[in-house]
């Protein structure tokens, strides 16, 4: 099995869903359900890169480690990187940034990003799914990514990428057939000296067009790795409609 680190960035003052990592799912604190998830893939560590001490209260008698941050890190990123100073990580050790608030991500995938990383050449690996539905691929908070022939990132756009001129030429009303579409995940792994590199990057433009971090890697030019995940990742949390569908997701018994 690959030996790897899961990093969970967690912000208390998230703007659409304030105290988002406290947020009750089914009796446990959004964090803590992360967390299981993070446990349930094998991890060697787990740590939280968490920014107020409330958090690291809702983790207590859990076997998680804590890194307090600071409150001003502008991204995810940024916080795991400070995360990897204070846990003194080895500059080859591979650690996936699981999101703070994907209280179902399957264990499957999150070794499967820890798995390309490992296998890849490329300092950063992240996971996709096909696009099945035309409203996916039109719609600007679903985030596409276009690989090469090596399973590479080419570029990831919040635009219907790749468009297909002629079959769209006569409006667009369904998904073309044969068109290979594929929908960005948002979990990452990096090698922890890269992690450093990243955060040390100033914005790119693309980025900040796009607001896709990732961009900036790709503009730096470096690669990154991506794979077709191997078990669904459902929606995460980010908006209240977002958790009340979560909470109806654990109670039915899907999780």
């Amino acid at each position: 099995m690959t030996d790897f680190v899961v990093a969970i960035p967690a912000r208390y003052s998230a703007t659409r869903l304030p105290g988002k990592p406290l947020r009750d799912i089914g009796g446990k604190p959004l964090v803590v359900r992360v967390v299981e998830r993070a446990l349930l893939a094998g991890a060697a560590e787990v740590w939280v890169a968490a920014d107020d001490e409330r958090i690291l209260d809702a983790l207590k008698g859990t076997p998680v480690r804590v890194a307090l941050t600071a409150t001003t890190h502008q991204s995810g990123t940024d916080r795991l990187a400070e995360c990897a100073r204070i846990a003194g990580w080895a500059n080859d050790r591979i650690v996936v940034n699981l999101q703070g608030d994907e209280p179902f991500a399957p264990a499957e995938g999150i070794r499967a990003v820890a798995r390309l990383l490992e296998a890849s050449e490329a300092p950063m690996s992240t996971l996709c799914t096909p696009i099945t539905e035309l409203r996916e691929l039109l719609d600007p908070n679903v985030v596409k990514v276009v690989a090469n022939q090596r399973d590479e990132a080419l570029y990831f756009s919040r635009a219907p990428i790749p468009f297909a001129r002629d079959a769209f030429a006569s409006g667009m009303t369904e998904l073309p057939k044969g068109l290979r579409a594929l929908r960005h995940i948002g979990i990452y792994g990096y090698r922890a000296g890269f992690l450093q590199t990243f955060s040390a990057m100033p914005p790119s433009s693309y980025e900040q067009m796009e607001s896709l971090e990732q961009l900036r890697v790709l503009e730096a030019g470096y690669r990154i790795a991506v794979q077709v995940t191997p078990a669904a990742f459902p929606p995460g949390v980010d908006t209240p409609e977002d958790l009340e569908r979560a909470i109806r997701h654990l109670a039915a018994g899907l999780a």
